[in-house]
């Protein structure tokens, strides 16, 4: 096989990284298609085939593995456009969802209306019977109470059904009896059990997640379908892959069965792109596309994952995900003036339609790449590489409208709002970073995202950041992080032990048991033995502390011996202080969640790097053209160097203010800045 492919699709563009046999990458970008995102897909497929000059059959018969990072699930959840789900829970118990975890409200919205809960109180129903913390059955479950929930749901058109009973995770009997139920009674219904998607301890953790999962069965699972029919129509017979919230890939199948994992899915592979071009321990990694802008961190070569991760202001996901936040600070986030004359840009966007002004395509209202063709710094003739012309004229005039508004010249309104979003974003670095104990001047900063280069100069400047580097194909970089991404899924079960009364040999047996079915995972998605890494942690917490620490620990051969329990609770101390920079050593350490990740290694990597270059690199160190961009610090317009990046010999070193010109990003290096390229193509700039 020749070729293997990922496609991200993003809120506006739909990014597609290729590989060939001998590692050499291209990329190629094409306009989201929301409502059918399937045709985007088929659409970068079909640019991919143009690109390399052969047609889409062809290309699909000689590519042996498509990734894709997918948006539907994440769309449905944002737009609340998901099936209608029924949930169960026990008799008592039905406000799970209403009451969540008590969280504090913001203090000062003293307004703030009671958020809804996911599931309205009507669709959920209480059903007798009760296991108790130690697996045992205290109330027999009473099946009428189920046979009758079932009725309820028929009348109210539910479409999909949740079940979270309490300590199921102990005992999932009764949980199991309901789903025997629901299909005895109604046949083909979806149900999500919560001690089989979701095996923690904390009840509201398990339904919201056991919730959201039903209610993306139905939309998650026709999308794939739809998304397999389109390829096999274009003869594609070989693997599919999704994207999955662990920072890894999976089966179409797996999907299916667990959607929820395929919620932000495509943000995830940023951090996994990152981590393998840079070789510092602690980065910081920041994507802005044209609808949202996206920061994770890697710390200590670790990817951040988060058990805490919300999807609304209110709901958690329930599963762990890669840490990504991310703002409403795009390339078509719109810029307007409030009724107090200041000054907004997004978090609206103008989205894939009609898009920005300049685009052509409809779009009226003026947004962050029309403020960026204004200042000169994006070239109109040049956006995405010559193949889309951009309308400077219509941009200026849309601009011209915030400059009304603010009295201003139309230049420096356009600086405005490049200015503007580049703080929203400088703040979204600082949650992820000064909020959370860390100093972001001592991360390596690495940029993705087609619109970030125009930004991240400033952006590093004001944080005090001295290096960053923005890769050869920034523009695609959760795509790349795709394409090299490993297969891994993640087995996890519930055992409260500590470390004075240490259960070693039930943790074992539970080691065993997941190890297994991680290993199963694995063999079904197609990874050789040799293939297989196991990764071990534990969920942890002091005696008394309300929260766990999720840490990771090493075994020998998968298993635990009684030596190595005083080194498992010396690295809760040593995560304890990393994260909340103190520690303990006299407290005693709890254990209540037990985590084994299956990794599938994807060697891919290795090829690319083994090819000498990811693009064809020139010999030009000289700029190709001059371009006229208005600098605030110069105190107007500025006559910048323009170098086009494909030609530009390994080593170059170019000084600020300068701007280079990628196919698919444009670099706008601010005075005192130096970018060298180095030998895959990546920009290494230090200010």
């Amino acid at each position: 096989m020749a070729y293997r492919i990922c496609i991200d699709i993003g809120g506006t563009f739909t990014d597609c990284v290729v590989a060939d046999e001998a590692g050499r990458l291209s990329m190629f970008k094409t306009s989201s298609t929301p409502g059918a995102f399937e045709r985007g897909f088929m659409n970068a497929i079909s640019l991919a085939a143009e690109g390399y000059g052969i047609s889409t059959p062809e290309l699909l018969k000689q590519t042996d593995r498509i990734v894709h990072g997918t948006t539907v699930a994440t769309n449905a959840l944002v737009e609340e456009k998901y099936a209608r789900v029924g949930l169960i829970s026990n008799n008592g118990f039905r406000d799970i969802l209403t009451l969540r975890e008590a969280p504090r409200k913001p203090p000062f919205q003293w307004r703030l209306d009671f958020p809804e809960p996911f599931v309205p109180r009507v669709r959920t129903r209480g059903v007798r019977g009760r296991i108790d913390a130690s697996g045992a059955e205290v109330t027999p479950l009473e099946d009428d109470d189920v046979r009758e929930a079932i009725e309820v749901f028929r009348r109210l058109n539910v479409e999909t059904i949740a079940v979270c009973l309490l300590w199921s995770v102990m005992n999932g009997a009764h949980e199991r009896r309901v789903r025997e139920i629901v299909l005895e009674t109604w046949p083909g219904m979806p149900v999500t059990l919560s001690y089989e998607l979701n095996p923690v301890s904390r009840e509201y953790r398990r339904a919201i997640a056991s919730a959201i999962d039903a209610a993306l069965q139905p939309i998650v699972s026709l999308y794939i379908r739809q998304l397999e029919s389109a390829l096999r129509a274009e003869g594609f017979s070989n693997e599919l892959m999704v994207a999955n919230s662990l920072g890894g890939m999976m089966p179409p199948e797996e999907i299916r069965a667990k959607p929820i994992y395929s919620v932000m899915s495509g943000p995830t592979l940023a951090p996994v792109g990152a981590k393998r071009l840079c070789d510092q321990p602690d980065l910081v990694v920041v994507d802005m596309g044209g609808t949202s802008f996206d920061v994770s961190a890697v710390r200590g070569g670790q990817i951040i994952i988060s058990p805490e991760a919300m999807i609304t202001e209110f709901d958690m996901l329930g599963i762990p995900k890669v840490d990504v936040r991310s703002v409403g600070a795009g390339g078509g986030s719109i810029a307007w003036v409030d009724a107090g004359g200041w000054l907004r840009v997004g978090p609206q966007s103008a989205g894939a339609s009609p898009g920005p002004v300049c685009y052509g395509a409809g779009g009226t209202e003026p947004t962050v790449t029309d403020a960026n063709v204004v200042l000169g710094i994006i070239d109109p003739y040049y956006f995405l590489g010559g193949r889309m012309k951009l309308d400077k004229g219509a941009a200026e005039k849309a601009i011209q409208g915030i400059a009304d508004a603010l009295s201003t010249t139309r230049l420096e309104a356009a600086h405005a709002i490049h200015s503007t979003v580049s703080h929203t974003m400088i703040a979204a670095i600082e949650d992820i970073t000064i909020k959370e104990g860390i100093d972001p001047r001592e991360s390596y900063f690495v940029a993705g995202g087609g619109a970030t280069a125009c930004h991240i100069g400033e952006m590093a400047r004001a944080l005090g950041v001295k290096r960053f580097m923005i890769p050869k194909f920034s523009a695609g970089l959760s795509a790349f992080g795709g394409l090299i991404s490993d297969v891994v899924w993640e087995e996890k079960a519930t055992l409260v032990t500590d470390a004075k009364r240490f259960a070693l040999e039930r943790v074992n047996v539970i080691l065993d048991d997941l190890r297994r079915k991680g290993a199963a995972f694995l063999s079904r998605a197609g990874v050789t033995v040799a293939d297989q890494r196991f990764e071990y942690a534990y969920m942890g917490r002091y005696q008394y502390q309300s929260w766990e620490i999720e840490v990771p620990f090493t075994t020998t051969d998968g298993a635990l011996a009684k030596k190595d329990i005083a080194g498992v609770v010396a690295q809760f101390h040593a995560m304890h202080e990393r994260i909340y920079t103190i520690k303990n050593e006299a407290d005693l350490v709890e254990f209540t969640a037990w985590k084994v990740r299956a990794v599938g290694v994807n060697n891919i990597f290795e090829l690319i790097l083994a090819s000498g270059s990811r693009t064809t690199v020139g010999e030009t160190t000289q700029p190709r053209t001059h371009r006229s961009v208005y600098m605030a610090s110069a105190g107007g317009a500025v006559a910048l160097p323009v170098h086009d990046g494909g030609s530009l010999a390994v080593g170059t070193v170019i000084e600020g203010p300068a701007l280079i010109e990628e196919e698919t990003t444009t670099i706008l290096l601010p005075p005192g800045a130096t970018a060298t390229t180095d030998s895959l193509g990546d920009y290494r700039v230090v200010l």
